[in-house]
């Protein structure tokens, strides 16, 4: 295996009108969750990822499962619980410009994840262990599973790859630095945004942020900028990765996840750090352009052909 994950994965309802939802009859419905959108953005990319979960064993459950192993997503660690749900969680267009999502996902049965449900086994055969931030928020076993599963990796020479991932609904802010600063520390790279940098260690300059990372115990950090690209550091290298232009972005959620499974797959292909990120802010972009979470998630061939093409562009200019 070359990546394994771990999350909660939920149905998403969104309204097909724009109002309050509660004047709409009619839902569209998709699958949703970060850990997944990273499994299933490597799998498209040519690697073999596996998602570690809980589901409900209900109706929601098993569309979550069949979707994510039709992906090539091998699911063979997921526990279907038969005294939990699956959670879902409600998109609401007010506007074209205003967008609330509510979630039902308390006791949910991926909050429910336990450390026994880690096989060191199967980690221990991985290339990375790509953890996010959100998974301990849901629950002090999910956080238990988490640091397990670290543990897993760590004791069998396996990198971590932490994405923060802050959602700040989830926990007090207290709760949120703890745990991130902990987890940022135990890992081997670090994918932050700037915005949670800023929340773990204080406005700062972008090289001071990354450096503060690496003080904290990590060996690199992969920070994203936005559109502005992203800014990487380690022992062995520093410095800005210039971001992929989007004429229109049609769905920002998921960026994050892409940009993620862009580097790791870098990684996993040889490249050296600055051009792994490259690959991430491509993937990043790609993903805006189109709506939904995994929709937009590029095959090989296609990231190639969009690298190129704008390599062409600037080029030309």
């Amino acid at each position: 295996m070359d990546v394994i994950t771990l999350g909660e994965t939920m149905v998403l309802f969104t309204s097909k009108s724009s109002g309050l939802m509660r004047y709409t009859g009619d839902f569209s419905t998709k699958i949703a969750g970060a850990e997944s959108n990273v499994a299933i953005a490597l799998s498209r990319l040519g690697h073999k990822s596996g998602w570690v979960s809980r589901l409900g064993d209900d109706e929601f459950g098993e569309k979550v499962l069949a979707f994510i192993r039709g992906e090539g997503v091998d699911v063979s660690r997921v526990t279907l619980d038969d005294e939990a749900d699956t959670g879902i969680f409600f998109k609401e267009r007010l506007s074209p410009d205003e967008i609330r999502v509510k979630y039902y996902r308390r006791h949910s049965a991926a909050s429910r994840m336990r450390p026994e449900d880690i096989d060191e086994e199967y980690i221990a055969g991985a290339n990375y262990l790509h953890v996010t931030g959100i998974t301990p928020a849901l629950s002090d076993s999910c956080y238990e599973t988490v640091l397990k599963a670290v543990d897993c990796a760590k004791l069998n020479g396996v990198p971590v790859i932490f994405d923060p991932n802050l959602r700040r609904k989830l926990w007090t802010e207290e709760q949120a630095r703890e745990v991130l600063l902990k987890l940022s520390g135990l890992a081997d790279i670090v994918l932050p945004g700037i915005d949670e940098a800023e929340f773990l260690f204080g406005r700062s300059s972008h090289e001071e942020l990354a450096r503060q990372f690496v003080g904290n115990g990590a060996a690199a950090v992969v920070m994203k900028l936005g559109k502005k690209g992203a800014y990487v550091y380690s022992e062995q290298t520093s410095g800005y990765v210039e971001g992929f232009p989007v004429n229109q972005v049609v769905d920002p959620v998921g960026a994050g996840d892409g940009f993620a499974a862009g580097c790791i797959s870098g990684l996993l292909d040889g490249l050296e750090l600055k051009e792994a990120a490259r690959r991430g802010n491509a993937v990043g972009a790609m993903v805006t352009m189109v709506d939904g979470d995994v929709e937009g998630l590029p095959d090989k061939k296609r990231l190639t052909d969009f690298q190129n093409q704008v390599s062409k562009e600037d080029v030309d200019r």
